[in-house]
């Protein structure tokens, strides 16, 4: 069993990690050595930064694809300006969340079209047009959170992968 660290400001990867009671060096047997256990503690610590692999490799064999969020929306600089952070949630409160959404989108359909009818956005029209750009940006983050609540739930074995994976890429559903 790993020693445990006693300190306070823990990445979230180092987080991660101890969940699973993994010590670096178990990490970097599981990653066949891709990351040293050298490494492994100076990326927990801050003191290099990952490239996009180290953090896929990490997310799999630890079965958190939220880390992949994480590190797009919090330190990669494109991902900083362009990739919305993403709470894992229940089923239920994404559902219920996107048939809000959807609902309020619908409402605001008809000012959709009167706005953007003439291939301009009027003075008088931009609140409205944000307002409805809001709500659809709802959606979107509503959408990345049923793509990885899915993740997770293929990664923890509670949907059957195979047959998620053959259905899905099957032509006819």
């Amino acid at each position: 069993m790993p020693r445990k660290s006693v300190k306070e400001n823990k990445s979230i990867y180092q987080i991660a990690r101890e969940e699973l009671e993994y010590s670096r060096e178990k990490v970097e047997e599981l990653l066949f050595a891709k990351i040293s256990s050298d490494r492994l503690g100076k990326l927990e610590n801050g003191k290099l930064q990952f490239r996009p692999e180290e953090i896929i490799w990490l997310s799999e064999i630890y079965s958190k694809p939220d880390l992949c969020n994480h590190y797009c929306s919090h330190d990669c600089e494109i991902g900083k300006e362009y990739v919305p952070e993403i709470k894992i949630k229940d089923l239920s409160q994404i559902v219920l969340e996107m048939l809000s959404s959807l609902n309020n989108v619908q409402e605001k359909q008809k000012r959709l079209i009167d706005i953007t009818v003439d291939g301009k956005i009027d003075d008088e029209e931009i609140k409205d047009f944000i307002e409805i750009q809001r709500e659809l940006e709802k959606i979107s983050i509503t959408v990345e959170s049923l793509q990885l609540w899915t993740e997770k739930m293929l990664t923890s074995g509670a949907i059957n992968k195979d047959k998620y994976e053959r259905i899905k890429n099957s032509e006819t559903l």
